[in-house]
């Protein structure tokens, strides 16, 4: 069954490769159907890979090779919820150490331009808690970070 929404993600002719990447690197991700251009396009020649259907952590998404022409940015981002330090440091090493490139605030892009926000639950919590002060304590301690230090937020919560 075709979902009602799906996540149209634009590559220039890495849609098969990305989704790979994204099904053996995140949970509850895989590879679907991949489909063939019915005839020549712009970007590609008939029975090129155009579309795959794929899923990351649960959401249904659809990589299409559309060429050189549209760039990603950080307006669009996947917010994946870490349990603890190690989950943390496994996927923002895969996105990094495979080609991405590191920002701050736990936010990082893969090598295909796609924005990751890697965020622990830890820090939601602090965020989303009674306590601004702790709240405050938190996100002035992960304002200094790239990678989330799991620790470090704790720390910073407690005071």
């Amino acid at each position: 069954m075709i979902p009602k929404n799906t996540i149209c993600i634009w590559y220039d002719g890495a849609a098969l490769e990305a989704a790979q990447f994204y099904a053996k690197t995140f949970p509850d991700s895989a590879v679907g159907a991949i489909h063939r251009a019915p005839g020549d396009y712009p970007a590609g020649k008939q029975g090129d890979v155009l579309t795959v259907d794929f899923t990351v952590v649960g959401i249904p998404c659809i990589g299409l090779n559309g060429g050189p022409e549209m760039k990603h940015s950080e307006a669009f981002s996947f917010q994946i919820a870490t349990e603890d330090q190690a989950e943390t440091d496994r996927l923002w090493n895969a996105i990094v150490g495979t080609g991405g490139k590191e920002s701050v605030c736990g936010w990082c892009k893969d090598k295909w331009g796609i924005s990751w926000q890697i965020t622990p639950r830890v820090l939601t919590e602090a965020f989303t808690g009674t306590d601004r002060a702790a709240a405050k304590r938190a996100f002035e301690a992960m304002m200094q970070m790239g990678k989330i230090d799991v620790a470090a937020i704790e720390a910073a919560r407690r005071g």
